[in-house]
């Protein structure tokens, strides 16, 4: 692989991380949304119905599971390539807990359809849990960013 090639792909996991954190924020608001509507009044409500909020930030959930596991082992594969080696260390294995963290919420939404409470509350830990680890990780995936910036290619 050109060497350019192999260097220009440190970037494209968290460039891709970046992206999944904005839309994680938005998956937030999103379900924030849905939860106003699902418990509102019945005038509010039909007000709110008309944004598809629920909808929505099932199909965001949906999108933000592909990208994390492909943006994850992506990531992975690209350290590996370029290096010969995975660097195990708290980004790797909180990245690779985030990716199980979002399985697990994900995997409870048919409980969370059946109107399950217990399911809905955990939904929302894991992904407040979810968003707290994210957040270390631009951290300390800039971190990193930067190393591999520092020693780039003359």
């Amino acid at each position: 692989m050109p060497e350019s090639l192999a260097y220009n792909l440190n970037f494209v996991h968290p460039l891709l991380m970046w992206l999944l954190l904005a839309l994680s924020g938005y998956g937030m608001w999103l379900g924030i949304k849905a939860k106003k509507t699902r418990t509102a009044d019945a005038e509010t409500r039909k007000t709110l119905i008309k944004g598809q909020y629920a909808r929505r930030h099932f199909q965001v959930g949906g999108l933000m599971l592909a990208l994390m596991v492909l943006g994850t082992f992506g990531g992975m594969a690209v350290t590996y390539l370029n290096n010969g080696k995975l660097f195990v260390g708290p980004h790797l294995l909180v990245g690779i807990g985030m990716t199980c963290l979002l399985a697990l919420a994900v995997a409870l939404i048919p409980a969370i359809q059946q109107g399950n409470l217990v399911a809905r509350k955990a939904h929302v830990g894991l992904n407040m849990l979810l968003m707290t680890l994210f957040l270390w990780q631009a951290v300390s995936g800039m971190q990193i960013v930067t190393k591999i910036w520092e020693n780039r290619p003359a």
